[in-house]
């Protein structure tokens, strides 16, 4: 009887002993997770876009003639409005030039004058039998001739009046003068490569910026066209170099129809008002996209992980982590992913630890975590 005792502690110790084990393996497999339960919300994120500014006209000027420079009227950085003489060169070339051309102008016309008395004389004295028809018809020659030659001086004038007139180097539109890489003296023709300065006109700027290929076309699937995009597109901020945000909003008004085959990425333009003039042409900053979603499942970026270019998250099933492949809206703030597929309202996810998971894993929830309410 003692043996039969003892045989049965031994059972009850070991079926004690086996339990205990199956709850330790139990207890280390499941683990205790945050998780949050899934609602609709309103979102309004923001994307940002490295950007370069430039003046609406940036204007190179160059001369028109060739010359010494007499007088330099503006200093950089100098307003000036549209006709107004910035640079002189020497005039007195295209002074003599131009009165040479005026009194061709004038022999010519005192030719065409006496060819015109011969040429009535001529037909006076043909219509009396006085001289032979070829006399008559040399004569008309001789006149359409120095009508001829009195047309080229005329057009000889018109051009050595022009090119006085472009002694005088003007600035086709307002704006700001750039830097001045001549000075008074220095030679300057057309052909030079260096342009004597650039005006540019920023009472509006144009800020480029670039967007993946696969933005845009979700731009297009969202409003159906690249037009309706511009008319739909909310206004966007600049923020400038020094971290600041300009004061004026601007609007997208292009949308470059090429992708760039080096970057893969398609050229937008932005127009800001500039009334005081704080932006400046060749400057750099970041275009500040706002978009709002309404009724949209948000998630957190840490509840998710990326493989080969696809978004997943732990979605809770019956105690069990599984793996969901989830779309996501192609804009982002950088803490929060919009769901567009994958994941619905209602459904259970995983919201830290997710490093440790694997799919299939069971899981315990330590406490859900509520989105926050944001408009």
């Amino acid at each position: 009887m003692t043996k039969n005792l003892l045989l049965g502690l031994m059972l009850v110790c070991s079926l004690f002993t086996v339990g205990c084990e199956e709850e330790k393996t139990t207890t280390k497999r499941t683990r205790e997770y945050n998780a949050m339960i899934l609602t609709t919300a309103s979102r309004k994120l923001s994307s940002t876009y490295s950007a370069t500014i430039r003046g609406k006209q940036d204007v190179d000027i160059r001369p028109k003639v060739q010359g010494y420079i007499t007088d330099i009227r503006v200093k950089e950085g100098s307003i000036v409005r549209k006709d107004q003489t910035l640079f002189v060169i020497d005039q007195v070339p295209y002074q003599a030039a131009l009165a040479t051309a005026e009194a061709n102008v004038d022999v010519a016309k005192a030719q065409v004058d006496a060819a015109e008395l011969s040429a009535k004389s001529k037909e006076m004295l043909f219509e009396e039998n006085i001289i032979s028809d070829f006399d008559l018809r040399m004569a008309r020659t001789t006149l359409a001739s120095a009508k001829a030659q009195l047309a080229q001086a005329r057009a000889n004038e018109l051009t050595a009046s022009n090119n006085l007139s472009y002694t005088l180097v003007k600035s086709p539109v307002d704006g700001v003068v750039g830097t001045l890489p001549f000075r008074v003296g220095t030679l300057v023709s057309p052909s030079d490569a260096t342009p004597m300065t650039s005006v540019s006109d920023n009472s509006e700027m144009y800020v480029y910026f670039s967007m993946s290929e696969s933005q845009v076309l979700s731009l297009k699937r969202q409003h159906g066209a690249l037009e309706n995009a511009l008319q739909e597109l909310p206004m966007v901020e600049l923020q400038l170099s020094d971290g600041t945000i300009y004061s004026e909003k601007g609007r997208i008004e292009a949308i470059s129809g090429i992708i760039d085959p080096t970057t893969g990425s398609v050229t937008l333009r932005a127009k800001f008002p500039n009334h005081k003039r704080l932006l400046i042409s060749g400057g750099s900053g970041t275009i500040i996209l706002p978009h709002r979603q309404d009724g949209c499942v948000v998630i957190p970026q840490h509840a998710t992980y990326e493989v080969q270019d696809k978004v997943y998250a732990y979605k809770v099933e019956n105690g069990v982590a599984k793996a969901k492949i989830i779309g996501v809206f192609e804009i982002s703030n950088g803490k929060e992913y919009i769901v567009e597929s994958g994941l619905m309202e209602g459904d259970t996810i995983i919201v830290d630890g997710i490093g440790l998971l694997r799919d299939d894993t069971p899981v315990t929830i330590k406490e859900f975590v509520t989105a926050k309410k944001k408009k």
